[in-house]
């Protein structure tokens, strides 16, 4: 079984830098983390090769920093990794971002299986998974919660639709996106860093896609319009209360008064 794990860097606080003129977030002045849930997807995507055969390649869209997360892919297990970076690729949204990483899958070959996390703590659409299986034509289940069964031509899954929960199965190839109960995510093994500390991490640019159309990636294949974008205020200020526990009551209480916060 050939399977595909797409994973984000996103973010690792709120101390995020914005770009005034484009809108979009600066990742390379930002310190970056593993998207959470795809933690999971790629638990999973683990879990189905141990048990089926095969390999798991994880793909990114994203500067060249996104190498230490998939550094940590093959301590975990990952057999390659994958990274689109080029600049024309910033600012895209979720139709650039998941017609890009289409171009990227038919680069490698194609999948049986591609496993996304739900979303992404960045942008908390959950669009770019089915969005994705949308661009290849093919089936896909959101918000799955369980794998209840896998063979060599399909695969079945518990998928938590609001107060439902649906069983699906799909024929490969197929997308799925996974939730965080899925599964509980392998810490890297000091093992595997070692054994794959020689290991290329393989970067595609926009030279390298089926595709050479311009409109299609980046800003300029992303019809989302962001009227204005800013990070958060910062605001450190601290208080302190004198007395005793009564005195100290009274002052927090005439404060939450203040404020109307009670």
């Amino acid at each position: 079984m050939k399977i595909i794990v797409c994973m984000k860097q996103v973010p690792a606080g709120t101390n995020v830098e914005i770009d005034p003129e484009t809108g979009a977030m600066k990742r390379l002045s930002s310190a970056a983390r593993t998207n959470p849930y795809d933690l999971f997807a790629l638990e999973t995507a683990l879990l189905l090769k141990e048990k089926m055969g095969g390999t798991v390649t994880v793909l990114t869209m994203g500067p060249p920093q996104a190498e230490a997360m998939m550094r940590d892919a093959y301590s975990c297990g990952a057999d390659e990794a994958v990274i689109l970076s080029d600049r024309k690729f910033a600012g895209s949204d979720v139709l650039s971002t998941s017609y890009t990483l289409r171009q990227g899958i038919q680069v490698l070959g194609g999948a049986d299986l591609i496993i996304c996390g739900k979303q992404t703590t960045d942008g908390d659409t959950a669009q770019v998974g089915p969005a994705l299986a949308e661009h290849m034509h093919i089936p896909h289940a959101a918000w799955v919660t369980k794998i209840e069964e896998v063979t060599e031509k399909s695969i079945s899954v518990q998928q938590k639709l609001g107060s439902v929960t649906q069983v699906s199965k799909l024929p490969y190839p197929c997308l799925i996106t996974v939730e965080k109960d899925m599964c509980v995510p392998r810490l890297p093994s000091w093992i595997l860093k070692k054994k794959t500390a020689d290991r290329k991490v393989r970067f595609l640019s926009f030279e390298d896609l089926p595709n050479q159309d311009l409109t299609r990636y980046g800003l300029n294949g992303s019809p989302t319009a962001v009227e204005r974008m800013f990070p958060p205020e910062k605001a450190e200020k601290q208080v302190y209360l004198e007395g005793n526990a009564q005195e100290k009551t009274k002052e927090l209480f005439d404060i939450l008064i203040s404020k109307k916060i009670i």
